[in-house]
């Protein structure tokens, strides 16, 4: 089935402008989510209460406020929060090129599929192409949905990729973590060298890599919707932990190699759902 566009917008590339239209990269059954309901079954609504008037606050006694001290507020009318929006023109314009390598993925946000619309084949084409042999990508600014967007244009699959970036205000910087650098003894790091090389690849395939703890949920579901009375195995105990970091690498490489000589193992079963009795369906009429 053909991808369904979610919106539309033109790239501006110099005098250039490309049309194209976007599309999600992710699949919305993707993830599994669940509602809130009663224990009757009914699914539950959401309300907004007001703690000083004690009263449930309909949807049109609703304002949207900035707290600017603790308790203090200061309020804005839907039309002065329209005014203060960017204009939606949907133009990608870019402002430069440079290399991928030089964008840390921790700005990257939220990705799109950009694919050609009516008219914008060949220089979409163009672009695509001039990208992917210069090996450089294009930073540009997307005026949306009355937002002012960062964004990251880079060639794929001879097509492109819109990548949404995150400001740099947006991102805490690192030096607030607290760390300690501690002192590594060469025979260490020979060891943690040698572990690292023992399971490495040069290529990601991502399909070799499935989500287990959806996969059980999917399993316990389809046999709830059969009607089945599902119940759940303890969670083994942990096992003691190697407090002497030398050993920890030994230990590790040790059960590398075994895992080398006896061959790929077979995926273990799924954890968690136990027998289950099967239960008389019923429904309400």
């Amino acid at each position: 089935m053909a991808a369904r566009a979610i919106s539309s917008a033109t790239i501006s590339f110099g005098l250039v402008s490309i049309p194209v239209k976007l599309y999600t990269t992710t699949e919305s059954s993707g993830q599994i989510s669940f509602n809130l309901l009663h224990q009757c079954g009914s699914r539950l609504k959401q309300q907004y209460w007001c703690p000083v008037d004690e009263k449930v606050v309909p949807r049109e006694e609703i304002v949207k406020g900035y707290e600017f001290a603790k308790g203090r507020y200061v309020t804005f009318t839907n039309e002065e929060l329209k005014a203060l929006e960017a204009e939606s023109s949907q133009m990608i314009e870019i402002r430069e090129f440079l290399p991928l390598d030089q964008v840390d993925p921790l700005y990257f946000e939220r990705a799109y599929y950009l694919g050609p619309d009516k008219g914008g084949d060949k220089p979409y084409t163009l672009l695509s192409s001039a990208m992917e042999e210069t090996g450089r990508c294009a930073i540009a600014s997307w005026a949306a949905r009355g937002k002012q967007y960062l964004v990251l244009l880079r060639p794929f699959q001879k097509g492109l990729i819109l990548e949404q970036l995150r400001y740099a205000d947006e991102l805490r910087a690192f030096s607030e973590v607290p760390r300690v650098e501690a002192a590594v003894s060469d025979a260490e790091l020979a060891l943690a060298q040698q572990l690292i090389e023992q399971i490495a690849v040069n290529e990601f395939h991502p399909e070799q890599y499935e989500d287990a703890v959806k996969k059980r949920m999917e399993e316990v579901i389809a046999r709830k919707v059969e009607g089945e009375e599902v119940t759940f195995a303890e969670a083994p105990e942990p096992e003691g932990k190697i407090i002497d970091l030398m050993e920890a690498l030994r230990a590790s490489l040790d059960a590398g190699d075994a895992g080398a000589r006896k061959g790929p193992k077979r995926a273990a079963p799924s954890a968690g759902a136990a027998k289950g009795k099967k239960k008389s369906s019923t429904r309400r009429g």
